[in-house]
Parts: structure tokens; sequence; C-alpha cells
């Protein structure tokens, strides 16, 4: 084994960590930014803001599932 494939060290998992991180935010701030624009088109008052926050809170989970904790069976 290389030391890239067997790293036992406190930040092996570092990266990972991050990229989910990563994901929820950027799936937050996009829907939320379509949220907001919406609100200045409709004239509302951060109604759709709102639910673009929690609808890209709810999307980036299921894109951090679908990317890291989607198990592959070979079970037919």
């Amino acid at each position: 084994m290389t030391e890239e494939e067997h790293r036992d060290d406190a930040w092996s998992g570092m990266s990972t960590g991050w990229a989910i991180v990563s994901i929820l935010i950027a799936g937050m701030i996009t829907l939320g930014g379509i949220g907001f624009l919406a609100d200045l088109l409709a004239g509302t008052d951060d109604v759709f803001l709102g639910i673009g926050i929690v609808l890209g809170g709810a999307a980036g989970i299921y894109t951090v599932y679908l990317k890291y904790g989607k198990e592959d069976s070979d079970e037919g």
C-alpha cells in the first residue's frame, strides 16, 4: 500500500468533510439566491428566500447522500 491509500492520521477524512460542507452551503446559497431574485420580482418580503434556503439544504443533503452515502451492493 502506498502512503496515499493508507493514512491513519487525524487528517484522513478532512477533505471529504470539507467537500460535504461545501456541497450543503452551495445548495443553500444557490437556491436561496434564486428565491431572493423571485422575491424581488414578486415584491414579497423574503418568502421565496426562506423556501429557497430550505429546498437548497434538502437538495444538498440529497446530493451528499448520492455521492458519499449510497453503498454499492452487488447482491442481485
